[in-house]
C-alpha cells in the first residue's frame, strides 16, 4: 500500500480533530492541511499533491457536493456526514465511501483500504477483504424472515428507496441500502450505476451505455462506472 497524501475539509473542530487522530493511526497516510471551508481545500489542491480528500458535505458558503462540481481533476474523496439522504448524489459524483458520523476507527480504516486498492474508480469490485471472499452465502431479512442467499445465484442487486431488491431466480426485497448491502459482497460483484450492482459472472456484454445478463436483465451503466467496468472486462480477457 503506497502512502497517500491527504487533506481533510470540515467546519467542525472536533470533527477534523477526530480524521487527524485516525489518520495518524495509519502509516500510510500523509495529512497535509485541515481545511475549514471550500475555499481553502481549493487553495491547497492548487499547490499540493493530493491523493485523499476527506470532506464534510455541510460547510458554509459552499458545500462539499457543489465543490466537488467545481474541481476537474479531484483526488479520491471520502465523505464524512451526519447526513445519510446525500449518499446517492456523493456516489453520483464518483465519491469512494460515505462515512456517517459518527463512525468507527474501523468504519474508517476499510473506507481507506478502498481506497489504496481502487484508486479514483467506484466501479471496481465492490470488496476485496479476503474474508467476504470467502463467503459462499449470506442471510437476509425479508418481512419475519432470514433469507439464505447463495451468493452465486444472485443476477443483480437494485436499488429501491430505503429497500433493496435482489433478483436470484426469484425476488426477494429487503430493508437496507445498496451501498451497505455492497459491503458484504465478494469481488465477483461490481456497482455499474447508482442503482445497480451485478455479478460480474452473470453479465453476457456489454450494449454501449447498458449491461445484459444471462438471465436476460438489461440495466443502464452509469458514466461514472463505464471505465472501470471497462477495464474489468480487459483485463479478465
Amino acid at each position: 500500500m503506497r502512502d497517500m497524501r491527504c487533506i481533510i475539509a470540515d467546519d467542525e473542530p472536533i470533527a477534523r480533530q477526530i480524521l487527524a487522530s485516525y489518520i495518524g493511526e495509519m502509516p500510510n497516510l500523509t495529512l497535509v492541511a485541515q481545511c475549514k471551508n471550500a475555499f481553502e481545500v481549493m487553495e491547497v489542491l492548487q499547490k499540493e499533491d493530493i491523493d485523499l480528500l476527506f470532506l464534510d458535505i455541510n460547510m458554509p458558503k459552499l458545500s462539499g457536493l457543489s465543490l466537488l462540481k467545481t474541481l476537474r481533476n479531484p483526488p479520491s474523496v471520502i465523505i464524512t456526514t451526519a447526513y445519510p439522504e446525500y449518499a446517492v448524489e456523493g456516489f453520483e459524483l464518483s465519491v469512494t465511501d460515505y462515512l456517517l458520523k459518527p463512525f468507527s476507527l474501523e468504519r474508517f480504516i476499510q473506507a481507506v483500504m478502498k481506497v489504496s486498492g481502487s484508486g479514483n474508480q467506484v466501479a471496481e469490485p465492490v470488496s476485496n477483504e479476503q474474508e467476504i471472499a470467502d463467503k459462499r452465502y449470506l442471510f437476509v431479512k425479508s418481512d419475519k424472515r432470514h433469507i439464505k442467499l447463495k451468493l452465486q445465484e444472485i443476477e443483480h442487486i437494485e436499488a429501491y428507496g430505503n429497500y433493496i431488491k435482489i433478483h436470484a431466480g426469484s425476488m426477494i426485497i429487503t430493508q437496507q441500502t445498496l451501498s451497505d448491502f455492497a459491503e458484504k459482497l465478494p469481488a465477483a460483484f461490481m456497482r455499474v450505476h447508482k442503482s445497480f450492482i451485478i455479478n460480474f459472472e452473470k453479465l453476457e456484454y456489454v450494449d454501449g451505455n447498458q449491461v445484459v445478463l444471462d438471465g436476460g436483465a438489461k440495466l443502464p451503466v452509469g458514466k461514472s462506472y463505464k471505465k472501470g467496468l471497462l477495464n474489468r472486462i480487459e483485463g479478465e480477457g
